[in-house]
């Protein structure tokens, strides 16, 4: 199996191959799932909190201990990138936070960081409304070594939130 397959492999499987150490996007395991770094960095430190569980399809299938569980991981992750994208661009303004769940199966949140760079006419809206394919599947913003330090800020900032 070449790398391009192994690469599939993991994007197929994102769950499975967090547990099995699989998954390059990992950040670290957490007490609910996995915090990994985006695939697509158009807004730098794009992160997503995966639940440890493929099964799992929506928040209101975990019973409340689990669902108290993963909200407090999806909050130290949210406030991880908050902290450390905050430290790496003076032009951070915020994070959105979204639970959507309509293209993957299973449950999974997403953490937007948002900053002042943005055009005016997109920075107010959601995050899906960004149009050129280029965001969501071109090479110039796909996760590689380039965004290894804001990928190191992130996980630092996990360690101190979880520590």
């Amino acid at each position: 199996m070449n790398d391009t397959d192994k690469q599939a492999d993991w994007r197929n499987d994102r769950i499975g191959s967090a547990h099995r150490g699989e998954n390059p996007t990992v950040l670290r395991r957490l007490d609910s799932g996995f915090a990994v770094i985006g695939d697509r960095q158009f807004l730098p430190g794009y992160a997503v909190l995966l639940t440890d569980d493929p099964a799992v399809t929506r928040l209101s299938e975990l019973p409340p201990p689990r669902r108290i569980a993963y909200l407090t991981d999806l909050e130290r992750l949210a406030e991880a990138v908050e902290r450390a994208c905050a430290r790496l661009d003076p032009a951070f303004r915020r994070v959105n936070i979204e639970i959507l769940g309509n293209t993957d199966p299973y449950l999974h949140a997403h953490i937007w960081p948002r900053y002042d760079w943005e055009a005016d006419d997109i920075v107010r809206l959601p995050v899906w409304l960004y149009e050129d394919e280029e965001f969501w599947r071109g090479d110039r913003y796909a996760l590689a070594p380039r965004h290894d330090a804001v990928r190191a800020a992130v996980a630092e900032e996990l360690d101190r939130l979880v520590g």
